[in-house]
């Protein structure tokens, strides 16, 4: 069962109840009220003759003979009073005697008595009113008994009753119309519901499109179209098309790492392919029968080391280059930017003692980051600076605003501007670049290490004036 069904059939049910209980609470107030109208009229019309009774003094019968029972007399001949001469013929009232025996009717017919009950007797000839339905004429009847006493003298009985017929037929009337207005009112709200869920559910099934879309499709750019209030269904689709894009930015981010992934397997591929291809070819050479030369031999023993060592560079460079991808935090420490700058310049300078690399930096000068991880930015630095120059290297600190600024200048041939958007590439080595040493990795593992730690990283290149890499990190 769908949801829009299960919600019609909820609305529906609720509102069938609630006219149910309306009507049978109408019900009863209209049955209650018309029963309390019929007995305040039989009360006052009883009044009315009691009092006339109650006047006269005495029955105009007197006492009926022992044994015998005197006819009942008209209303006209009963008594000289106004409410007996004008007694309305529509009402029915009877006087009995102390004994229950018919005294008096509007017509004074012997089958005229109405009934009356042992109990009922009982309970009147100790001073109380009686009420009781019993059947008159085929009809159900309401009839109502009062005891008149005229000087502590039980004298007689009034009876007034009412047919229950009419008041029947508007009850039943009145519940066949409740009935039926409420079976009426219930099939249009069952109609009026199913329209209002399905426009009230249909973002919900805009969303179920779009997801299904989005599965047959594998597109994260589709939407859910809400124009609606922001309620509980607009905060679903806002919720909805939010988680959309932020899968849409993950999968464009598993789409790009897996690209870099093909990209960075093919180019180790190709790295791997040289060194190996010469292992493979001198290994085949000293295999050659008969041998070579010890000369020879010892060539392609060098060169076998050289390669081997080309490997191991290479491996540890990727190695370094995975530990910088990774998601580990690195530290955020205040670190002596001067002090560490005069400890690397040492350790670099080792690489080549004949060039000159001079530092200048502002004292005191602080940075936030991880030491290691700082010490090895600048170690690519100026090893990729040396390798492209032969003259000076100079480095460089200084506060810039929030950020210190550190530059690290050669004066090589420079790279041409076509070359800088892919000078952080991985692997990549532009043209003036192939007949050094190197892979290609050390600016891409400075640049994941800076922007890990919250700086920025730039090459600035003139051709023939030289190359300036800038690196800023966050000051305090």
């Amino acid at each position: 069962m769908s949801i829009r069904l299960r919600i019609t059939i909820l609305y529906t049910a609720i509102l069938a109840l609630t006219l149910c209980i309306f009507g049978a609470v109408l019900y009863f107030i209209q049955a209650q009220s018309t029963l309390d109208s019929l007995k305040h009229d039989l009360v006052s019309s009883a009044n009315r003759l009691g009092e006339a009774v109650g006047r006269s003094g005495e029955l105009p019968h007197g006492q009926p003979p022992l044994g015998g029972q005197m006819p009942p007399l008209p209303f006209g001949e009963f008594s000289n009073e106004q409410a007996f001469q004008a007694f309305p013929e529509r009402e029915i009232a009877r006087v009995l005697d102390s004994q229950g025996r018919l005294l008096a009717s509007p017509f004074g017919r012997e089958g005229d008595a109405l009934p009356l009950s042992a109990e009922g007797l009982r309970a009147l000839q100790s001073g109380q009113e009686w009420w009781e339905t019993s059947e008159v004429s085929g009809e159900p009847t309401l009839i109502y008994s009062r005891p008149i006493v005229v000087n502590d003298e039980f004298l007689s009985i009034i009876q007034v009753a009412h047919s229950l017929a009419e008041r029947s037929h508007s009850l039943r009337t009145l519940a066949t119309t409740v009935l039926g207005a409420g079976l009426l009112i219930v099939l249009i709200a069952f109609g009026v519901g199913w329209l209002f869920s399905g426009a009230m559910l249909a973002p919900i099934h805009r969303i179920t499109l779009t997801a299904q879309a989005i599965g047959d499709e594998r597109d994260f750019t589709h939407r859910v179209n809400y124009t609606g209030p922001p309620d509980e269904v607009g905060l679903l689709a806002s919720t909805f098309n939010s988680m959309l894009s932020r899968l849409q930015n993950a999968f464009q981010r598993v789409e790009h790492s897996l690209q870099m992934q093909r990209e960075f397997v093919a180019d180790i591929s190709h790295e791997l392919r040289t060194p190996l291809t010469t292992l493979r070819g001198n290994l085949s050479l000293l295999r050659r029968n008969p041998p070579m030369p010890t000369e020879e031999r010892d060539d392609i023993l060098n060169d076998l080391i050289d390669e081997n060592d080309r490997l191991i560079r290479l491996v540890n460079d990727l190695l370094l280059l995975a530990r910088a991808d990774a998601e580990r935090e690195l530290a955020k420490d205040a670190l002596d930017a001067a002090e560490l700058l005069r400890e690397v310049t040492r350790q670099t300078q080792v690489l080549d003692p004949q060039r000159t690399i001079t530092l200048t930096a502002t004292e005191g000068l602080r940075i936030l980051g991880d030491r290691d991880a700082f010490k090895q930015i600048m170690i690519i630095a100026l090893e990729n600076a040396i390798k492209h120059s032969q003259d000076e290297v100079s480095v460089s600190a200084q506060p810039q605003g929030e950020m210190a600024e550190i530059r690290v200048q050669d004066r090589g041939p420079g790279i041409p501007a076509d070359q800088l958007p892919h000078i952080f590439g991985r692997f990549y080595r532009g043209d003036s670049a192939q007949a050094t040493p190197g892979f290609g990795l050390g600016l891409a593992i400075a640049k994941t290490l800076v922007e890990k730690q919250g700086g920025t990283i730039e090459m600035q290149s003139e051709p023939g004036t030289g190359s300036r890499l800038v690196i800023r990190f966050p000051a305090i």
